[in-house]
């Protein structure tokens, strides 16, 4: 399971500090590129293994990854060594620190070979390529990348979404076109309270208002008290912000893309959702919720483990309703409570207005998945080396697991999730801790066909249940006048100036949104100041940045 396309952690807190120590152009890293791309080491002919004769090592910093225990035992990091010839030293980065670790490690050009698995921005991209930080890949690319040639070949529109404005590729993206994630900003209920209170599932606002008025008021667990939560989320988990799923009832509001939080294209034109008079009717309406004790207070505070917590509460059920990508943001994915399986999608939920979206991110690719650093000795093996990761068995492999213990092939007669022919099976549930694949971190190379043609195994499979969830519930939703903002490559100089902007106005969108629900800041007396603010902090200026940048990848 993942998140789709985590497009972008933002770097904009040290972009400014970073930008002043560092100074080059294109022609540096044009010679610093051709410096390092004569490899010393012979390889075999592209597409053949092992790599090299003698084994070499790559020295790798890559995100940690809580499904993996140890990137040096894991099985399929030996499998691939013995394969490639290839020895990996790791650093590895937790996944909680992994900015900051990535921030200081630019700082300090205390590069390893490779960076893996850190979602390198299209802005760092631009910032450290030109710099020569990043090698460009064009050419390797051309001369050691047979998979990563077939994949522009077969999709297009992924190398010009990862050609930075000067026409290199600096980062290798992980694809992954996942059609649930696609649309992953979803609301969770759990239907057995329904059931029992002889509840429909809810459409609109003012059902899903009653229906959480109703889990606490009603005693759907039956146990005496008071001690039902009618909905509880934690804000820093996948997809599930406070207006990640009801703000769209009242406007259009993605959240795809840590830059792009809460911004949209319409018209060509780009704009944002949280100074417009339905974000303050949206606002009106959480802050209802909060004020009648439907929404926990916690949901500003507690991070995904202490809602877990909650969800899976031992004695009885206590949380009616949660929001995010799935149901692990709150339950244990396959847990032996099996609780998981009995919260289902609400869907996209008509307001006052008639406005009812699904938001929906299109982009089938992690960018900055796999850079190379300019003190990386040997280029072209590094460059093979990833190029490799995308063959349709090594992703198996890295995603998932051995060959008939993790997945297989699929048999004669198997139908596929989207209902035609399958071609591969999974055998065990992704989303446990363990030691036999990587857990999607790194390149790889899974296309929705690919994902989708895997065996239908029942409503009880994870991906079979977001697929039909999916495609029934939000798809009929997704936007037909309004879309969301894409990966966007932005110059040096815009990254620089749109740094402290961004920090600045989104931040203060955040705070605003917590004070206008808690009630600690009222919409009646304090909306227009709360408005005029932005302006002040040049929010103009920032949605300019934007548009340029926009209409210059669609020229």
């Amino acid at each position: 399971m993942k998140k789709r396309m985590k497009v972008a952690f933002s770097a904009f807190t040290a972009l400014s500090i970073l930008l002043a120590g560092c100074a080059s152009g294109s022609d540096k890293a044009e010679e610093k590129g051709k410096d390092n791309t004569a490899s010393p080491v012979q390889l075999s002919e592209p597409g053949t293994y092992p790599l090299v004769t003698e084994k070499e090592t790559l020295k790798i910093m890559v995100r940690g990854n809580p499904l993996v225990e140890n990137f040096a035992t894991n099985e399929f990091t030996k499998w691939y060594e013995e394969k490639t010839n290839v020895h990996i030293e790791w650093e590895v980065v937790p996944e909680q620190s992994m900015q900051e670790k990535l921030n200081l490690v630019l700082a300090s050009e205390d590069y390893p070979d490779v960076i893996m698995g850190l979602n390198i921005t299209p802005s760092q991209q631009m910032i450290y390529g030109t710099q020569g930080a990043f090698l460009p890949l064009n050419d390797l690319i051309e001369k050691q990348g047979p998979q990563t040639k077939k994949l522009f070949e077969d999709y297009p529109d992924i190398k010009s979404t990862i050609t930075a404005l000067d026409g290199n590729i600096y980062a290798l993206p992980e694809i992954n076109d996942c059609y649930h994630c696609s649309m992953s900003q979803k609301m969770w209920i759990y239907e057995p309270w329904l059931k029992k209170l002889n509840l429909e599932m809810p459409t609109t606002t003012d059902e899903f208002y009653n229906v959480l008025k109703a889990f606490k008021k009603q005693d759907p667990n039956g146990n005496g008290k008071n001690d039902e939560i009618p909905l509880s989320i934690s804000q820093k988990s996948w997809r599930s912000s406070i207006d990640a799923f009801l703000m769209n009832s009242f406007v259009y509001n993605p959240i795809y893309g840590s830059s792009y939080k809460h911004m949209y294209v319409k018209d060509g034109k780009i704009d944002v959702a949280y100074n417009k008079p339905e974000w303050k009717e949206g606002l009106r309406y959480l802050n209802k919720l909060y004020s009648e004790g439907l929404i926990s207070p916690e949901s500003f505070t507690q991070d995904d483990n202490q809602l877990i917590q909650i969800g899976e509460n031992p004695d009885t059920v206590l949380l009616g309703a949660s929001t995010g990508g799935h149901q692990g943001v709150f339950t244990q994915l396959m847990g032996e409570s099996g609780r998981w399986s009995e919260y289902k999608a609400v869907p996209p939920l008509k307001g006052p207005n008639g406005v009812q979206y699904a938001p929906t991110d299109t982009t089938a690719l992690t960018p900055g998945s796999f850079v190379i650093t300019k003190k990386a000795k040997n280029p072209e093996l590094a460059m093979r080396w990833a190029d490799g990761l995308y063959e349709r068995e090594h992703t198996l492999r890295s995603v998932y697991g051995r060959p008939n213990e993790e997945w297989r092939d699929a048999k004669e007669g198997e139908i596929g999730i989207n209902g035609k022919p399958a071609v591969w099976f999974e055998l065990k549930s992704f989303g446990t801790v363990q030691n036999v694949n990587w857990a999607q971190t790194g390149p790889a190379m899974r296309t929705n066909e690919f994902r989708l043609s895997s065996v239908a195994n029942g409503d009880d499979d994870l991906e079979v249940f977001l697929y039909k969830e999916t495609k029934n519930k939000y798809e009929p939703y997704a936007p037909k006048d309004v879309s969301t903002v894409p990966p966007l490559f932005l110059t040096n100089e815009q990254s620089s100036e749109v740094a402290d902007l961004a920090k600045t106005v989104n931040d203060y969108v955040d705070e605003m949104i917590a004070r206008f629900v808690i009630g600690d800041a009222d919409l009646d007396s304090e909306w227009d100041g709360y408005v005029q603010q932005l302006d002040a902090m040049n929010l103009s200026r920032f949605l300019e940045i934007y548009q340029t940048a926009y209409d210059a990848k669609s020229k």
